[in-house]
């Protein structure tokens, strides 16, 4: 008897929401995919599934990874560290069941696989028994930066990555110590990264970024913006160059 040959798991970046910027290897590992995976909200589409959309072949196996929980909480929270981590291991098992049945899959992933996606968790516990392929695409910050035509770094200015998970304290400090920085994961957490811009000096600085790239997109100063808070997808921009730029 032949062993069937195991099936190769793709990370396949989509972008930041814009179907355009999805990038030509993506386009047509898609294409070619019978296995598609990726992560949504119980009884929602999925914002990846939306992405692409009329670009999958036709009759592809489709299969849905429903979070246990909707709103992120700080990894410190041990309900919610138990309740995710028990999904990832159950998704990573049914994944696996399908690649040791010698069929390849898709998964898709927002932004690039390799930056604060849930493909990170799949691959930590797949790559080890299965072939791993990974499609890099661009990140949502930088579509965001893009959609707020606002340089990000010059020269040598120091880019700092926050989760707006982290306590206000801590995100002043990181702010106040950085050239340029982008925020991630405002939703509930807005009203508490905008104290700590405050407490940092650099409120004025910041631009607040919802739907960058897709439809419903939002661009304003953060000073500006009401205390309604922020829905999932949305960034924080604090832009860099101060003393940095080399006058035209």
């Amino acid at each position: 008897m032949t062993n069937t040959p195991k099936g190769t798991l793709y990370g396949i970046g989509l972008g930041p929401g814009d179907p355009e910027l999805m990038t030509v290897k993506a386009r047509r590992v898609l294409a070619a995919s019978r296995t598609i995976a990726y992560f949504r909200k119980r009884g929602r589409v999925g914002h990846a599934r939306a992405i692409v959309e009329g670009l999958l072949a036709a009759g592809a196996a489709e299969i849905a990874l429903e979070y246990p929980v909707t709103t992120e909480a700080p990894v410190d929270s041990p309900s919610y560290v138990d309740a995710i981590r028990a999904f990832y291991a159950t998704s990573a098992e049914g994944l696996a069941t399908r690649l040791d049945a010698g069929h390849d899959i898709a998964l898709l992933c927002e932004g690039d696989p390799f930056f604060y996606g849930s493909f990170l968790h799949m691959y930590d516990r797949l790559k080890g028994a299965f072939r791993v392929e990974v499609v890099p695409g661009i990140t949502g910050m930088s579509g965001c930066w893009t959609a707020a035509c606002a340089p990000i770094t010059y020269g040598d200015d120091v880019l700092t990555i926050l989760p707006g998970t982290l306590s206000e304290s801590a995100l002043a400090e990181k702010l106040a110590a950085t050239d340029a920085a982008v925020i991630m994961k405002v939703g509930r957490n807005l009203d508490k990264v905008r104290a700590a811009l405050a407490t940092a000096g650099r409120l004025d600085e910041a631009i607040y970024v919802e739907r960058g790239t897709m439809a419903g997109e939002r661009v304003l100063p953060l000073a500006t913006l009401d205390h309604a808070g922020a829905p999932y997808f949305s960034i924080i921009l604090l832009p860099g160059g101060r003393g940095r730029r080399i006058a035209p």
